[in-house]
């Protein structure tokens, strides 16, 4: 800021502090203290804390457009608002008819479906996002319910086993492991039989038994 002599400094509302300093030493070298801006920080999957690579709960704005449409599915349908009032180009009256539309009975998910495009076209291209869209439905066709758990985990890759009881569809490894050798756990509509598969970063339809479902975005 002295630096520069700045008139004003942008930064995150986390950063304030730092952004006041800068007038304090402005001042001490006799220049007139710059204006500051702050702009709220954006949670990350999670929901609780902003968004941040080294907390492993981050879209990538390189992401392949398969797992950046299905993260954004993955947050929850109160995020999802956030979201859309910081993300979405949409015009905040949009945004609020479009809640009302939801709190009138519309599904949360056709929301999230828009805002997962909306994103996916900004980084890759329209014709991406509805191939990515088209995906995630192939992904969890196969009798799963239209309403599931929707669970976001960091570790990739995970052991099948493991990724079960994080996502709380197990009590235990060694319970999920049992299931694997009993063939009680679907991957995508697919029975896993090697208790040593490990699953890298994506999205999957994970099926424990008839009746255990969950969406679990892994990053």
């Amino acid at each position: 800021s002295v630096a520069l002599k700045a008139d004003l400094e942008l930064g995150g509302t986390d950063q304030k502090f730092n952004l006041l300093m800068g007038r304090h030493l402005q001042q001490e070298y006799g220049q007139e203290p710059q204006c500051i801006l702050t702009m709220p920080l954006l949670e990350g999957l999670d929901g609780i804390d902003k968004m941040s690579k080294s907390k492993n709960n981050y879209i990538g704005i390189t992401e392949e457009a398969n797992s950046m449409f299905a993260k954004v599915l993955s947050i929850s349908d109160t995020l999802m608002w956030r979201w859309f009032t910081l993300l979405s180009f949409k015009s905040l009256a949009d945004i609020e008819a479009l809640k009302k539309e939801v709190d009138g009975g519309r599904n949360p998910k056709d929301a999230k479906v828009m805002l997962a495009k909306e994103i996916t076209t900004r980084f890759h291209s329209a014709a991406a996002a509805d191939a990515a869209e088209q995906d995630f439905i192939n992904r969890s066709k196969g009798g799963v319910p239209d309403e599931i758990p929707e669970v976001s985990l960091s570790g990739a890759p995970m052991g099948v086993a493991a990724l079960l009881n994080a996502a709380g569809l197990v009590a235990s490894n060694g319970e999920g492991n049992r299931l694997i050798d009993g063939g009680g756990v679907r991957i995508d509509s697919s029975v896993v039989s090697d208790k040593g598969l490990k699953l890298g970063a994506g999205a999957y339809v994970v099926q424990v038994g008839k009746r255990k479902f969950a969406r679990v975005t892994l990053s």
